[in-house]
């Protein structure tokens, strides 16, 4: 097989959504494109999900990444012997650990080199918390387990009408105008300006930065931010010769007309980049790490455990998940254009 090897898949809680939705990618494999994929731990689970959700999925047993491409084709491959019991809606200490066990090896073969990228499955931050997970989110874990800064980092959201950047994440909202700083914002957009041109072939990408008050501040009448912090950011970065425009009001960026003014939008806060992705793209939509020297990608929604095993989940932001780590690890191997 020419191109990368093959994607680690973290189960995320078994007792989600996360299962069931691996088999679904798995059997749209062909018709989707899907570069050859493995799951981390739950060979069981997963079998067990699918039947629960009427699937044909053969499961494999596999003891190297390597394998995953001459069994991908007729099965879906699945490395380790981490197991469980299956079930669906009833979160647990067990499955806590699975999930966690699996994420973490998952995360090391990516860092190693053995799988081309990583897609994590969702978890129960709550229920990994009670076995010893400390860090706020996936993305901070995997960040530690490739020494990068957490900071460098950056969460982007990306779907197929819409990619947004939120500048901070998992902060109340009456902490952000405090957390916002000029270096800050030129730090992350010129990660994301760099990702956009390794991993997604945008030679020149153009950012559309939002402001965070109303109207852009109106002339600082609501709020200053605009003038004494982001707009100085702006003007370093398009010193460096990066595309940055704005402060662009953000009840207007998102309109038809503009989106196609720009290729990602870089949000002040969690909601103003989430709300748009959601609203446009809630069953593609990727939450795609940058700044990573792996590629990492995630469905971007939670574990669901009201409908899991119920044959109600939609997998297509798995499959775009695992579609777009395939296609960026392709283009940092060149065989991509």
């Amino acid at each position: 097989m020419t191109g990368p090897a093959p994607l680690a898949v973290s189960l995320g809680d078994p007792a989600g959504i996360g299962p069931e939705l691996l088999a679904q990618a798995w059997l749209n494999r062909r018709a989707e494109g899907l570069h050859p994929f493995f799951a981390v731990g739950g060979a069981e689970i997963i079998a067990a999900a699918a039947h629960q959700c009427g699937l044909d999925v053969p499961v494999v047993s596999i003891s190297d990444p390597a394998e995953a491409v001459k069994s991908f084709d007729d099965a879906l491959p699945v490395l380790g012997d981490g197991d469980g019991e299956y079930r669906p809606g009833e979160p647990s200490r067990q499955g806590a650990e699975l999930a966690l066990a699996s994420l973490t090896r998952a995360a090391s073969l990516a860092v190693s080199g053995a799988a081309g990228g990583l897609v994590t499955g969702p978890i129960s931050k709550a229920r990994l918390a009670e076995v010893g997970f400390s860090h706020p989110g996936q993305t901070e874990f995997v960040a530690e387990a490739c020494g990068v800064p957490v900071d460098d980092a950056v969460m982007m959201l990306a779907g197929p009408s819409l990619r947004t950047v939120p500048l901070t994440v998992h902060a109340a909202l009456a902490d952000v105008p405090s957390l916002l700083t000029a270096p800050l914002i030129e730090r992350r957009a010129t990660i994301v300006a760099q990702a956009l041109q390794r991993d997604f072939g945008i030679e020149h990408p153009r950012l559309a930065v939002a402001a965070l008050n109303p109207h852009a501040g109106e002339e600082g009448r609501m709020g200053d931010e605009e003038g004494h912090v982001i707009s100085p950011a702006i003007a370093a970065l398009r010193e460096r010769g990066i595309d940055a425009t704005g402060p662009h009001p953000a009840d207007a960026l998102f309109a038809p007309h503009e989106r196609g003014r720009y290729d990602v939008a870089i949000c002040m806060y969690h909601d103003q980049a989430l709300i748009p992705l959601k609203a446009l793209d809630f069953d593609s939509g990727v939450n795609v790490t940058l700044g990573l020297p792996v590629i990492r990608t995630s469905a971007d929604h939670g574990t669901a455990f009201a409908i899991a095993g119920k044959r109600q989940a939609r997998p297509g932001a798995t499959i775009a998940a695992i579609r777009l780590a395939g296609e960026c690890a392709a283009r940092r191997l060149g065989t991509q254009g």
